[in-house]
């Protein structure tokens, strides 16, 4: 295999835990490029090092892309070939480098993906749940009332929803998200995938977060949730008219709060506020 003779920004994803997923052509690439930019270099050199890959590193992260992705470019229009990648998985995917990607494509750069390993889609694949159209929320805001907002204003959402959560906030996430969506909503816990300790668990969201708190060991780790959408039209409009008198609500009366929300969403005034 030999790189194009023009600089190219070979985007390459790595495996998020099986090893075996590392494809022969990342890893080739890898080896061909005059540098690999990573998310943190402290966790990419080992991988590295486990293929025979000793092309240099380059730091390259939320705080430091803008300062460095200017001079990246140079050396790509200059002819170099570099590659950038993530800690595990696909690069950009709630991970830092689409400000490198767009500023080489803007400067006519070859932007080349190398495909793999996703955690998302991964666990997309074994869920069970609707596949044809999703929305991927990644991480949302790790104070509570972030967290609850960002799930209110999905509540409406008939799309599959995944989210990324850590494992000291997976059981706060599924009880705002129990919260919002309600407990009986069907939902998929996806942990550790490709690992050692993998496990998918679905059910009722109520139901699941029950069995993760009892459960320490299915708090570790790192987690893909997957929530089924909100269903039939009447089903999205209540939610979507629950998250708006929601809102409402916080400035005006109860009563007129759902009369409006009523008029806006189309779901039904009672079953927002129980006055007459």
């Amino acid at each position: 295999m030999n790189l194009p003779a023009a600089g190219t920004l070979h985007v390459v994803a790595t495996p998020i835990g099986n090893l075996g997923d590392f494809s022969p052509r990342a890893v080739e690439t890898l080896k061909l490029v005059a540098a690999i930019c990573a998310e943190d270099t402290r966790r990419t050199r080992p991988l590295l090092q486990q293929f025979g890959i000793d092309t240099p590193l380059i730091a390259l992260h939320d705080h430091n892309e803008d300062e460095i992705a200017e001079r990246l470019v140079v050396r790509l229009v200059a002819g170099e070939s570099l590659a950038l990648v993530s800690d595990a998985g696909t690069p950009l995917i709630s991970d830092p480098g689409y400000r490198l990607v767009r500023a080489a494509r803007e400067a006519g750069v070859r932007v080349s993906p190398v495909p793999g390993a996703a955690a998302l889609i991964a666990a997309l694949s074994v869920a069970g749940l609707p596949s044809d159209r999703f929305a991927f929320e990644g991480f949302l805001p790790a104070k509570a009332g972030g967290r609850r907002d960002r799930l209110q204003a999905l509540a409406g959402e008939s799309r599959t929803l995944l989210f990324y959560e850590s494992s000291h906030r997976i059981l706060d996430f599924l009880g705002d998200a129990a919260s919002v969506f309600g407990a009986d909503r069907h939902a998929v816990v996806a942990r550790e995938l490709t690992k050692l300790f993998e496990t998918v668990l679905d059910g009722p969201l109520g139901a699941l977060r029950s069995r993760i708190d009892q459960d320490p060991n299915q708090q570790k780790g790192e987690f893909v949730v997957l929530i089924e959408g909100a269903g039939d039209d009447e089903a999205a409009k209540l939610a979507e008219g629950k998250r708006v008198y929601a809102k409402l609500a916080e400035h005006l009366p109860p009563s007129t709060a759902a009369k409006l929300a009523a008029e806006l969403t189309g779901a039904p005034r009672k079953a927002l506020y129980g006055g007459s």
